[in-house]
This record gives structure tokens, sequence and C-alpha cells, in this order.
């Protein structure tokens, strides 16, 4: 399948860089808040790096001012006004959380690279990929209680996870916004640079996790995300069963040749 092309004023943009990917979130006018139609394509371009087997790596960024403001509010207010709720935010989050769940489960490495403003759920995007790296002057913004609403947009499937419930209701009920070096204090990011470095950090960041071999990706991450919840003896047999894969690949055993070359 050919890569989906973007153009200019699509509501989020792709490019592809040898084993690397970039999803720009492009609403800048709307600081990237989400509304169906950025789900819908968030979604479309999810599914096709999904199967594409040279991307090793997915680094999500916003365009203009901020990361992303989270679901618009403007449609949400409108449907609550016109008793819509249901239906519009239901087939909102359908693609949106389709997006999500294609983005954890892809046997490629999900890198957020956040700027400005990240709040509701577009902190939740922030944090549901497999690693975040921030600019100083990031803020998040949980957003969600003080209008009245529970999490959205995978934010408890990623911070949850990460920080454990008493942090997690920390940070949902108690705190208005929190810095990018709280946020790498709690775990959730993983590295904090000058604003203007933020770009430069991020491709090489990207391009030291596209250093893997994908079959070391994928079952890393396979393993990581199980390991909380699956009893002992499974997960031994989901180590056994992803190493041995990995070491039928053409990448292991030239990796172990040069290693063993060296040694002697």
């Amino acid at each position: 399948m050919p890569a989906p092309v973007s153009q200019p004023d699509d509501p989020a943009l792709l490019r592809i860089d040898g084993p690397i990917a970039t999803i720009t979130l492009n609403r800048p006018a709307a600081f990237n808040s989400i509304n169906l139609a950025i789900a819908q394509k968030l979604e479309q371009l999810a599914a096709y790096l999904e199967g594409d087997d040279g991307i090793r790596v997915l680094v999500i960024e916003g365009e203009g001012r901020a990361f992303s403001a989270g679901g618009d509010l403007q449609t949400i207010g409108a449907a609550a006004e016109a008793g819509t709720v249901t239906p519009v935010v239901g087939e909102l989050l359908k693609h949106y959380h389709a997006f999500i769940e294609i983005v954890r489960r892809m046997p490629k490495i999900s890198l957020s690279s956040v700027h400005g403003s990240a709040a509701g759920a577009g902190m939740g995007l922030a944090f549901v990929t497999d690693l975040c790296i921030a600019a100083e002057d990031a803020k998040f913004t949980p957003a969600y209680a003080k209008i009245g609403v529970s999490p959205d947009g995978g934010s408890t499937v990623g911070i949850v996870n990460t920080v454990g419930p008493r942090r997690a209701l920390q940070i949902f009920l108690a705190e208005d916004n929190f810095t990018a070096q709280q946020a790498n204090a709690w775990g959730l990011v993983a590295k904090v640079v000058p604003a203007a470095e933020l770009k430069a950090a991020t491709r090489t960041l990207a391009e030291r996790l596209a250093q893997n071999p994908a079959a070391a990706i994928a079952g890393t991450k396979s393993l990581v995300y199980q390991a909380a919840t699956t009893p002992v003896k499974q997960q031994l047999d989901a180590e056994e069963h992803k190493i041995i894969m990995a070491m039928n690949t053409e990448e292991f055993r030239a990796a172990v040749k040069k290693f063993t070359s060296k040694s002697k």
C-alpha cells in the first residue's frame, strides 16, 4: 500500500524519512485541538504505519504554538447545547481511540515531542506514546475535572501505568497544570530540552531508537506492556518466544557475528 500523500491543509500530516515516520498535528489556529476530522486522519495514518515494516519509530508533534489543546470544545460545547453529545462525542472518540489503540499495539516505538501546551486529550496523547521528550516551556494541563468530566483520549492508559493510581488521582483532580520538569521527575517525560533544541533533540532520540532492530523493538514493547498483568510463567514463556523469534533474524546473526569477532 502506498504511503498516504499529505496536503498542506490536512488536519494531520505524515512525513517518512527512512525508518522514522512523523505525524504532525496540523490545526495550529485551534491549537491542534481534536475534532472529528483530525481523529479520522490520525486513525488512517496510524493504520498505514502499523502495516509498514520499514518504519521503526513514530514521532508525534504539533504545528504552531501548542502540542495539542485536547478535545475541540467548540464542537463538543455545541453538541452539549443541542443534546447530541452521545452521537457526536461517540463518533469522535471511536476514531481517536482507534488511533490510540494502534499506537499502543504497533510493533514500533512511538515518541511524542511536546512544546507549548498539552491539555486534556492532548496531555493524554503526550503520555500514551511509549516515550515523551518535552521542551522546557511545555506545560501539561489535565483540564478534565475543571469542566466536570473524567479523562479520555488514553489519558488513564498512559499516566496510570507510569505513575500509579495515587499520583494519577493527584494529576487529574488536584493539579491545575504541571511543568515538563515535574513530568520528568514523575517518569512521564524521558528528556527535557531547551525549546530551541526540541526538534533536533527529538530527531537525535528518534534516530537512536531506530538503530534497534525491528524484532527487538516489537518484542520489547510487547513484553513490557504485558508484564504488569501477566502471570510469571506466562510472561517467561512470552520472553522465550519473543527472543527465539528475534534470534532467527538476519539482524541478530549479523550482530552476534560482529560481537564475537571483536572478542577474539
